[in-house]
């Protein structure tokens, strides 16, 4: 998924009965870590089979520190204290390597593929999932976790990259301009190109951005290729705003945020209203933000971590794949980096819950990504930056 960034990435919210957004009534919540809840994940009616568990530490000679380097994108964050309890239990250090964004980091692992610079690999995403793969830059690890995670989130199913995290790009809007001008949030893509919305909409550049290329997938998804270029076309007439990043775009553009710019809708995370209200100065009792979730309108961006072909250090970088995949790591990531465990045992925090909800019909990567990827993002500098 990429990524987060600074203290906030992302945001959604569940679909309304007829705008297809919410903005749900909650009580008051601290802007300290909320406590956590119990995942609400449906219910199965057969009885679930048992969970795999954390296999046993592997056997090092006594003394002997196992070292493990995991490389990957500048958003990554973890408490510090889930990695110690690691490297207790495992007797290891663990060192990260932070590589650039998502797209920089996958770079970096393909040139240094001979010689790698890490043990592990976090952090590409689906939208660049193909490329690693067709790098050959993994080996393959059936991690015994695996049998608790959803096969929706198992892309690679030679388990060279292993599914970690996911989180949803979606439209954020400010509920305060939408209301003092008594203006209905739109409720799909299509209703972005109404005039009424005119200059109202600030995007990612998806040549620069993660978020950005998201959104543009899901557009390409949506209105098909070469559809999508028509589409971004009359975004462009009717005032579209762009910038090179999500900071630019959140903190300085976007009306609902820090900047209190001229755009009330950006495009980020739907997670991000859950973040608005853990990180605000001042306790609130709402979230001064929402998410456009119709269906269609969020992009589903799905992190996943690898063992890097040539590792010196393979029993112990198992063991560390097997630890990510576990509860304990799977429930730190939610409030660190404002993305969903794939876990579906991991419980999420009570914030996520109010405001911070998954798409319930997200967009994923299209058909031909990896051997278009580069073609429509030229297409679209030529459509909308020219």
């Amino acid at each position: 998924m990429k990524k987060i960034l600074l203290l906030i990435v992302a945001a959604s919210l569940m679909l309304s009965a007829c705008a297809q957004v919410i903005e749900p009534q909650a009580p008051v919540v601290q802007n300290e870590a909320p406590a956590e809840q119990a995942q609400p994940a449906q219910e199965q009616n057969a009885q679930p089979a048992e969970p795999a568990a954390m296999p046993e530490p592997p056997a090092t000679p006594t003394g002997e520190i196992s070292e493990l380097t995991v490389m990957t994108h500048d958003s990554f964050a973890v408490s510090e204290g889930v990695i110690a309890e690691f490297e207790t239990r495992y007797n290891a250090k663990v060192s990260f390597l932070k590589a650039g964004d998502a797209g920089a980091v996958l770079n970096k692992a393909i040139l240094s593929k001979d010689a790698p610079l890490a043990d592990i690999l976090y952090g590409v995403d689906n939208t660049f999932l193909s490329r690693a793969l067709d790098a050959n830059i993994y080996e393959a690890y059936a991690s015994p976790l695996l049998q608790n995670i959803p096969d929706e989130f198992r892309l690679d199913q030679k388990n060279r990259a292993l599914p970690v995290d996911y989180g949803d790009v979606c439209i954020n809007y400010s509920k305060s301009f939408f209301a003092k001008n008594e203006l209905p949030v739109p409720a799909s893509l299509d209703d972005l190109l109404k005039p009424e919305y005119f200059g109202m909409l600030v995007v990612e550049n998806p040549a620069t951005s993660s978020p950005g290329l998201a959104f543009l997938l899901a557009t390409i998804q949506q209105y098909g290729d070469p559809g999508y270029l028509d589409y971004w076309a009359k975004l462009k007439e009717n005032g579209l705003v762009v910038v090179d990043g999500w900071e630019t775009a959140y903190y300085t553009n976007f009306t609902g945020s820090s900047g209190f710019g001229p755009q009330p809708m950006v495009v980020s995370y739907s997670t991000s209203p859950a973040a608005e209200v853990v990180f605000a100065a001042t306790e609130l009792s709402d979230s001064p933000t929402a998410s456009i979730s119709a269906p269609g309108t969020c992009f589903r961006q799905i992190e996943f971590a690898g063992i890097l072909a040539g590792t010196k250090n393979r029993v112990i970088a198992e063991a560390f794949i097997d630890f990510m995949l576990d509860i304990q790591f799977q429930e730190s990531m939610p409030l660190n980096m404002f993305v969903y465990p794939v876990n579906p045992k991991a419980t999420i925090p009570d914030v996520f819950g109010y405001y911070g909800q998954p798409a319930a019909e997200p967009a994923f990567a299209p058909d031909g990504l990896e051997a278009n990827r580069d073609r429509w993002i030229q297409d679209w500098t030529a459509t909308v930056m020219q």
